[in-house]
């Protein structure tokens, strides 16, 4: 879930950066974005081991 919540605070950063012209903001967005995939990705990993180890 909070991996969900990240990309969406990042992309909202980074439209808002875009709108204001604040390079800063937009690339604190994109950060934001990256660690809501990495997050997720993570999670899908740990829920292929679960998997793996109840066969």
């Amino acid at each position: 879930m909070g991996e969900i919540i990240d990309k969406l605070k990042g992309k909202a950063k980074q439209v808002e950066g875009d709108i204001t012209g604040d390079r800063e903001r937009h690339a604190e967005g994109r950060v934001d974005e990256a660690k809501g995939k990495a997050k997720g990705a993570f999670e899908e990993i740990k829920q292929d081991v679960k998997d793996a180890f109840k066969k």
